[in-house]
This record gives C-alpha cells, sequence and structure tokens, in this order.
C-alpha cells in the first residue's frame, strides 16, 4: 500500500486545510468544496485528511459499519447482538466520475430474488464511506443520475435500494469532499448547496514558496516512507488536536451576539433559504473548539461567513464566486454584539503551528472593458481588404452584451446515445421505460413483464412444482429507457465589419449569452468558432465550461472583412476532431450572421459550398440571422438552406417567439436520425 502525502507537508494552501480540518472536528459542517486550477494540492490534501481521522468502532462483522454503541436496527446485516465490536481506520471512500448506479448504492441479485425470493444484496460505495469521507475528484463531471443519489443520501443519511418490489435501505452518513476545476464546467446548484463549506485554491505565485512545493514533492517521491516518518510528530499533533476539539465541541456555547451576526450576514448576502444560517453557526463554533475556546467571537463568524457563503450568494452563473469582504466587515460591525466572549476582541492566532485562519482574498471582479456609454461606431470599414481586421480603424473595441433573455429550447432531432444531458431525446439508463432487450454485461435494469414473459413458456420443462416462478439467466430482460442527452453546441460567430454596429453587436451577444446559459442549464458542452478579416478561429475548443465560453465572448472585437466560408470551414473541421474524441455526443451548429460574405473569389458560392458539408455530415443547425435595416437580403435565409437547418431573427430567438425551431430541421440530419 503506498504512503500518503502528510496533511502537515502540505505548503501553504491554509483555507484549504482549515475547512477539511474543521469538518474532521464536526462532521455536521457538511463538507467541503474545493474548487481551483489543476496542480494545487487540492487531491492530496484531501486523501491525506484521512490519516488524522480518529478511528471508529464497528460492529464486528457487519459490512455496513454499524456502531456499537446504537446499531442501525434496519441494517441488511442485521438486527446486531453487539458482543465483539473492532475499531479500524476512518476510511476515505473514491467515487470514480464514471461510476455506475450499482456501484454507488449497492446491487442487488436480480435472478437470485425473483427465483429464491432472498436479498442477496452486495453494498456500494455509500456503504462503504458510512462514518467516513465520501471524496468526489472532478464532482462538476459526475452524472445527474448520481448526483442525484448522492444528494438523497446526503438529505436522509440512508440509501434506499429499490429494484422491482425489493427494498433494501442502510445508513449512509459521510463527510461529502468534492474537487473540481471550474474551467472544465460547474456544478448542479442542488449539490453545490449540500456542500457546507467551499474553497478557492491557486498555485502560489512566490518563488520561494514554489521551490518547497517541489523540494517535499519530490522528496516524498523518492521515499515515500521515510518523508512520512519526519512529519510523523506534527500528524500525531493534528491529529491530538482534532480529538481534543471534538471533545470540547459540546461546550462550545454560540451567545445571541454571534448568532445574530451570522443571521444579518446571510441576509445581507441575500443566500436563499436557512442552511447558510445553519452551517455558519456549525463552522462557527467548530473554530471556536478548534481554537481550543468555548465562546464563538466576531472572527469566528466572519472567517465562517467566508468559507459558507460565497458558493450560496445570489449569483448569475457566469458571475465568480467570493464575497465582497467590505460588505462582510460593515454587516457585523452593525450588528455586532457585546455576547461574543470575554472581551469580543479576535484570537490573534488560532492556530501558531497549523493551518490558521485567514479568509479568500478579495474578488476584484474583472475590467470588461465596455465604453462608458452606446458611441456610434466609427463607421464599417470597406471590404477591399485595405484595412485588415486587428488593425487601425479596422477593428471596433470591444462592447458588453445586452441583457440575457430566456430562449426555446433547440434540440437535435432523432434519438441518440450520448452522455446524459437535459436537451435532446437519447437512450439512457434513466428516464421512462420505452422497451426491453437482453442485457449486455451485467443487468442493471430489470424489465419485469418481459422476463416473465420470456420464462413462462418454459416452466413444465424446468419441473416447476410449486408457486414460484423458475427463472434462468437467459430469461431476463434489460429494460430500455429514453431521457435525455447533452449535446455538443458549436456557435459560429460572425465578427466581422458589417456586424460591427455597437448597439447591433451588443443584441448579438445578448442572444449567445442567452444561448449560453441554456447550454449551461442543459449541461452540455460548447465550443466557439468566430471569423473576421481574413480567417477564422477557434475563440474557445470545446469544452464543459460554459463559463469560459462567456468570458470570450465579451471580449471578441470586431471588424474586417466577412469570410463566411473560412467559419464554416474551421467549424466543420471542429466537429471532424469532436467526432473522433466523443462519438456518441451529437452536435448542434448555431452560425450567428447577417448571411453576407466577402473576401476572395466568388465568396457566397464558397460559403454555401462549405455549409453544405455540414447537410451531407446531417449536422442539425440553426442560422440566427442578425441582417438589420429596411433593405433586407435574405442571405441567412439562403445559407440555412444549404446548411439543412431552420432560419430565426434575433427578435424570434426569446423563449415565447418560437415554435419548435429545431424540430422543423430539414435534410439528411432528419433522415440520419
Amino acid at each position: 500500500m503506498s504512503t500518503p502525502f502528510p496533511f502537515t507537508a502540505v505548503v501553504g494552501q491554509d483555507d484549504l486545510r482549515l475547512a477539511l480540518l474543521l469538518n474532521a472536528v464536526s462532521p455536521a459542517v457538511g463538507g467541503v468544496l474545493v474548487r481551483g486550477e489543476k496542480g494545487t494540492a487540492k487531491s492530496t490534501a484531501v486523501r491525506a485528511l484521512s490519516a488524522l481521522l480518529p478511528a471508529v468502532d464497528v460492529v464486528t462483522g457487519c459490512r455496513f459499519s454499524c456502531d456499537p454503541a446504537a446499531p442501525d436496527p434496519a441494517c441488511p446485516d442485521g438486527p446486531h447482538e453487539v458482543e465483539a465490536s473492532t475499531t479500524r481506520p476512518a476510511r476515505m471512500v473514491e467515487l470514480p466520475v464514471g461510476a455506475s448506479e450499482d456501484r454507488l448504492v449497492g446491487a442487488l441479485d436480480i435472478e437470485r430474488a425473483l427465483s429464491e425470493g432472498v436479498k442477496a444484496f452486495e453494498p456500494g460505495l455509500l456503504a462503504d464511506a458510512h462514518r467516513g469521507i465520501l471524496y468526489v475528484d472532478e464532482v462538476n463531471l459526475l452524472h445527474d443520475h448520481l448526483v442525484d443519489l448522492l444528494l438523497d443520501a446526503a438529505a436522509m443519511g440512508a440509501s434506499y435500494v429499490e429494484r422491482e418490489g425489493v427494498s433494501v435501505r442502510h445508513a449512509a452518513r459521510f463527510l461529502l469532499v468534492g474537487t473540481m476545476n471550474p474551467e472544465e464546467g460547474e456544478l448542479r446548484p442542488q449539490l453545490l448547496d449540500r456542500f457546507g463549506l467551499t474553497v478557492e485554491v491557486a498555485a502560489s505565485r512566490e518563488p520561494d514558496q514554489r521551490v518547497e512545493v517541489v523540494r517535499r514533492r519530490l522528496a516524498h517521491d523518492d521515499d515515500p516512507a521515510a518523508f512520512a516518518a519526519r512529519w510523523a510528530d506534527e500528524e500525531s499533533a493534528v491529529r491530538a488536536r482534532i480529538v481534543a476539539a471534538r471533545a470540547l465541541l459540546p461546550s462550545v456555547r454560540l451567545g445571541d451576539g454571534p448568532l445574530r451576526q451570522i443571521a444579518a450576514t446571510c441576509a445581507a448576502f441575500e443566500v436563499d433559504g436557512m442552511r447558510a444560517d445553519i452551517v455558519m453557526a456549525r463552522t462557527a463554533t467548530a473554530l471556536a473548539a478548534w481554537a481550543g475556546r468555548t465562546e464563538v467571537i466576531a472572527e469566528d463568524v466572519r472567517q465562517a461567513a467566508l468559507l459558507a457563503l460565497p458558493h450560496r450568494r445570489r449569483r448569475n452563473p457566469f458571475d465568480a464566486p467570493g464575497l465582497d469582504e467590505d460588505k462582510l466587515d460593515e454587516t457585523l460591525e452593525e450588528f455586532g454584539g457585546s455576547d461574543g466572549g470575554p472581551d469580543d476582541e479576535p484570537d490573534p492566532d488560532p492556530d501558531p503551528d497549523g493551518p490558521g485562519g485567514g479568509g479568500q482574498p478579495p474578488q476584484d471582479g474583472p475590467d470588461d472593458g465596455s465604453p462608458a456609454g452606446d458611441v456610434p461606431a466609427q463607421g464599417e470599414p470597406s471590404d477591399d481588404g485595405r484595412t485588415p481586421a486587428g488593425q487601425g480603424a479596422g477593428e471596433q473595441s470591444p462592447v458588453r452584451a445586452a441583457e440575457p433573455f430566456r430562449t426555446k429550447m433547440l434540440s437535435v432531432p432523432g434519438l441518440g446515445e450520448g452522455a446524459a444531458g437535459r436537451r435532446s431525446r437519447a437512450r439512457t439508463e434513466h428516464g421512462r421505460t420505452t422497451g426491453s432487450r437482453r442485457p449486455r454485461g451485467a443487468l442493471t435494469k430489470l424489465h419485469l413483464a418481459a422476463t416473465v414473459q420470456a420464462a413462462a413458456p418454459h416452466q413444465l420443462a424446468r419441473g416447476r412444482s410449486g408457486r414460484g416462478l423458475v427463472v434462468r439467466r437467459d430469461d431476463l430482460r434489460q429494460a430500455t429507457r429514453e431521457g435525455r442527452e447533452g449535446n455538443l453546441v458549436l456557435f459560429v460567430v460572425d465578427a466581422s465589419g458589417s456586424m460591427a454596429a455597437r448597439q447591433r453587436m451588443s443584441a448579438v451577444k445578448g442572444a449567445v449569452l442567452s444561448l449560453l446559459l441554456d447550454a449551461y442549464q442543459r449541461r452540455d458542452k460548447v465550443g466557439l468558432v468566430t471569423f473576421r478579416g481574413s480567417a477564422a478561429e477557434v475563440a474557445l475548443p470545446p469544452t464543459s465550461s460554459v463559463d469560459a465560453a462567456a468570458a470570450r465572448l465579451e471580449c471578441l472585437p470586431t471588424g474586417g472583412r466577412t469570410p463566411l466560408a473560412a467559419g464554416l470551414l474551421r467549424a466543420h473541421e471542429v466537429l471532424r476532431v469532436e467526432r473522433l474524441r466523443d462519438a456518441a455526443r451529437r452536435p448542434l451548429v448555431v452560425v450567428v450572421t447577417d448571411g453576407r460574405a466577402t473576401g476572395g473569389a466568388e465568396p457566397v458560392a464558397t460559403a454555401e459550398r462549405a455549409a453544405r458539408l455540414f447537410a451531407a455530415d446531417g449536422v442539425a443547425s440553426v442560422v440566427v440571422d442578425c441582417e438589420s435595416g429596411p433593405v433586407r437580403l435574405g442571405l441567412a435565409g439562403r445559407l440555412a438552406g444549404e446548411l439543412g437547418g431552420t432560419p430565426v431573427t434575433l427578435d424570434a430567438l426569446r423563449a415565447d417567439s418560437i415554435a419548435g425551431l429545431v424540430r422543423d430541421v430539414q435534410g439528411t440530419s432528419r433522415r440520419a436520425a
């Protein structure tokens, strides 16, 4: 067994270590979500925490880790007559992103249940994690159906497995710890709220600290056992401090003053519901116990707010998490009381030897570079090529997107088999039952009626004598189900001079931002291709991070010629490469343009030939027509016809204006499905 990196040897990351230790002191805090860029010791710190947790007493032979002092009366291995107990280290169980439902909650032997009437149950990861840590790396990439199961278990403290009338329940109380890289997509709000605390981590920019990180990492890799031995005393000290803080925790007093500060802070930051107040109260109490105090003081409340509120404050999906610390300090000062301790003064150093306090750094909003006021454009550049894109008057500064709005759902025709999501129809493991088939591999969803129908003709030959049905493996039928999948939504945006009027481009960006919001809610991957001047570029390769697409859109400059064919060809190449990586995920191309094409010989004809490539591949597409003015050329409509897609104007893109937008997609996309 490999020797883990010691928790106390992690360099820096004080907020991360403090949040993990507070959960070790008080598991009722509710877990930790660690957000940050790759290579910042997120997984290292979490895996190291399990070595610091106190050992647990369990009933000997119980697969569900029942506490001998209070065994679960509904335990599948019970009832327990506690005669013997054992002590074992606390477990840290890792949930792989691609795990199946049976691996998470456990599996019933359906064949034995039908033929013998016995509950043959194999526990899953939730049972293993009971009274320990459940760790999910890249939790934002977890499939929706697994997220739903985690939410149920976290809310009820138990896991239920119900299959065709056979029901098993067992306790599942665990410390939920997740790590994620925001560049790969955000987390569902329902699961986000289940994490008690959240911390943002980033690599240090101090050379000396980075040198120390590398030195310790290399030393551990060269001789893990010797490196761990050098940190054994520090590990033992932190482990003893956790035990002492747990013992002190019931004696910590949360007075009316700090409690009023907690309520005022949650109200000031407009968090939804009451869970934030409860988590802040538990966190502040754990902070006091960790510092060896029996009174909660104002500094505990402040630190609790910095850990418990950033992911709960009311915000748009593309807003960066964080708190306004000046506003926090003003609120705490306004509602401060004298009930916070003997002197009501902050602890100058709650942890001089280990990870200490200190909240997240202030979150300064990015400078969007948008001009003050909506001034007219300086004139669109000519199409004679004398003013290249990105130089002089051929380029306009970026403009802010108009206010986003709710769009009608765009979907891909036919029935897919891609990743679970909320956009297009697909064959999935979850959804409404549409039929049955023979199982390929392990049986996961039994179709009872089809199984009985398959077994019934053979009962006499099998010597059936009693009431029970004689079922063989060949009789079992897997239920086929239909649900929704996520798609690859590839935006192809015209950023040329013909789109550069400020009010017009603001509306275009607002429309694309609205579609990005829709993609965020429907769990899609998104990509962004832009074209202007003499070429097209992939502004954002396909990714699950819709936030990244919104950021690229915000700083998108405009100006120059309209190389429509180049934009379409680049988009076609992006789809070709992505099809090799993820063949099951179906694409939806959204072309945002006025349909004009300039530059080169026969630009319109070349663009139409490029468009026909999408139709030949059966790619579903929508053309958002941005043409304006009293004279309409209808070029976007012609482009949609060549693509085999559907044109829609900017005004008609709103949810109350569109009726069955992509259901009207014509051409090979429908036939291919």
